[in-house]
């Protein structure tokens, strides 16, 4: 098969999780080629080449060109066909379904599946127009655009918070949708480029699966989307109300509400990375019965040591490591020495190791205000033997890390975004026994091989400990049990199987069908087309070596029976 890679600002240009996990998908379907679309990296970067060694199964790498270049300006007709398709885009974003607005005599209220229609109706108008006449990046920031948005705001059934709308409001929102609908001016969806895959895997929301999306569209080419971290709920999460006026928030959430919900509707299948992600993909609209749970892959090759028996894990230890990042994690570490404070007071020998990356400056503020908080908390300790130590890693700290698990006897998470937990997934492919806050799929994750006790509650995690480090029998149970459960559910390799099980399942059931072949292509149309009679579509009349002629000719009446 052959499968269009849409990834954004990271693989294989950037190196990250994300990057990651696409440099390893890529790797373990050597079966398959793979032609990678990149969002979000600049011309110079693609001047310099990809940074992640690329497999030979990739076969290309193309990137979205910058975004300065000049444009050919639209006609009269084609300004015309613009102002409408932006009008009725517009429209079916700001529009307040189910509402009249209070006019007497006013039509029915809108059903959602109405703005839904009008909504995808307008965005295939748009990208239909890019595609005959050129980009839309000076269009979509026009006073055009601007005053299709002021109307829509303006109207007597638009969002409640849009009537406010000021002018200044409606050229941050005209900014927003231009950069949110840049793939529409990409030249990507020929015969030549995402046309001629197989399938489509957006490995996020958002800008990639519009690309995918568009070629679906103009290509019927099927579309699979990933979504580790469910890109509608991000978008509200950081959409807080400092970050822009009432009218601007509400809009723009209605926008990525209204593509979410298109993206969902046309994908042949969703999956997230665990069953809390799911779950928010259903809210936001997805059918539940296209929606596969793959979780994402941890090598486990890493920690095949710390998981053996080791002499020389301290019983007395606890261990934290992960990134420091106060945005993600704010709190997570303060709990964890409060916790401390009060552990030591049970067990007086016990020591924490503090393993962790700050992220940016302020993940490095954090660190150090959490190192004073330590030293407030154990004012008698003696220099050189405090009982917790604060340990960064480098940028290739994965050997510090697995030395660190394997040193420890309870490793404990006492916080975190509400994301996959990886990092309990490493504690777990360490072997051992893990104390972690009840937050995103921490419960999902650990399965019953661990203690999970309520976020940001000291006592509880204080207590927890205590527990497992006065029992070392159940410390080994449960950190057995956790290893063989990661083993089973998390490994770099299962996630891999698994897509491509999904690969061939898209494939078998949405064939893409081509009016012309170069060559012969598995998936690209199913046996029975081949067949001569009603079942062969119009756009695909190849008919097999040796078939009479009365066969191959449609005009030729039927033989009757003899008698």
């Amino acid at each position: 098969m052959r499968i269009g890679l849409l990834t954004e600002g990271g693989y294989p240009y950037v190196s990250g999780d994300a990057a990651l996990w696409c440099e390893r998908l890529v790797r373990g379907l050597e079966q398959h080629e793979f032609d990678v679309y990149a969002l979000g990296p600049g011309p110079h970067q693609e001047a310099g080449g990809p940074r992640v060694p690329l497999p030979p199964q990739v076969r290309r790498v193309r990137t979205a060109p910058p975004w300065t270049t000049e444009e050919p300006a639209y006609g009269r007709r084609a300004r015309r066909r613009f102002a409408e398709c932006y009008e009725e885009l517009a429209g079916a974003v700001c529009t307040r379904a189910g509402a009249t607005g209070g006019v007497p005599g006013a039509k029915a209220p809108e059903e959602p599946g109405g703005l839904a229609d009008r909504f995808g109706s307008a965005l295939y108008g748009l990208a239909e127009l890019a595609r005959e006449k050129g980009g839309l990046v000076g269009a979509l920031r026009s006073d055009i655009a601007v005053r299709a948005l002021e109307r829509a705001c303006r109207a007597p059934r638009a969002l409640c918070a849009a009537h406010e709308a000021r002018v200044s409001d409606l050229l941050t929102i005209a900014a927003h949708l231009e950069r949110a609908l840049r793939p529409l001016s990409l030249d990507w969806y020929d015969d030549d480029a995402l046309g001629a895959a197989d399938l489509c895997h957006a490995t996020t929301g958002g800008p990639p699966a519009l690309c995918g999306l568009l070629a679906r569209h103009f290509c019927g080419v099927p579309l699979l989307v990933t979504e580790y971290a469910v890109h509608l709920r991000t978008h509200y999460l950081t959409s807080g109300p400092h970050t822009a006026a009432p009218a601007v928030r509400a809009v723009l959430a209605a926008f990525h509400g209204r593509l979410t919900a298109e993206v969902y509707r046309a994908a042949e299948l969703l999956t997230a990375g665990d069953a809390h992600a799911r779950r928010w993909q259903e809210r936001c609209g997805a059918d539940r019965a296209r929606i596969r749970v793959v979780y994402p892959g941890t090598a486990a090759e890493r920690f095949a040591e710390a998981g053996e028996p080791a002499l020389r894990t301290d019983p007395d230890t606890l261990v934290w490591a992960g990134p420091v990042d106060p945005g993600k994690d704010l709190g997570t570490l303060e709990t964890l020495l409060y916790a401390f404070a009060e552990v030591r007071r049970e067990e007086p020998k016990t020591r924490l190791r503090v393993l962790g990356t700050p992220a940016g400056t302020e993940g490095a503020a954090y660190l150090g205000h959490c190192r004073t908080l330590a030293a407030r908390l154990f004012p008698d300790a003696a220099e050189g033997d405090h009982p917790v130590s604060f340990e960064e890693t480098g940028s290739s700290g994965e050997t510090g890390v697995s030395d660190a698990y394997a040193a420890g006897a309870v490793v404990v998470l006492s916080g975190g975004a509400e994301g996959f937990p990886a990092g309990l997934v490493e504690a777990m492919l360490s072997g051992r026994a893990t104390v972690s806050a009840d937050v995103g799929a921490v419960a999902e994750v650990i399965g019953g091989t661990g203690l999970v006790v309520p976020p940001h509650d000291p006592g509880a995690l204080a207590e927890a400990c205590v527990a497992l480090l006065r029992d070392p029998g159940r410390r080994a149970r449960l950190g057995a049990a956790a290893r063989a459960r990661a083993l089973e559910l998390f490994t770099a390799e299962r996630n891999t199987m698994a897509f491509h099980g999904i690969y061939l399942e898209i494939a078998s059931r949405c064939p893409v069908r081509r009016a012309a072949r170069d060559e012969p292509r598995p998936f690209a149309a199913p046996a029975e087309s081949l067949v001569p009679g009603h079942l062969t579509g119009p756009e695909d009349r190849s008919m097999p070596r040796g078939v009479p002629a009365w066969a191959a000719d449609s005009t030729q009446p039927p033989v009757e029976e003899a008698r």
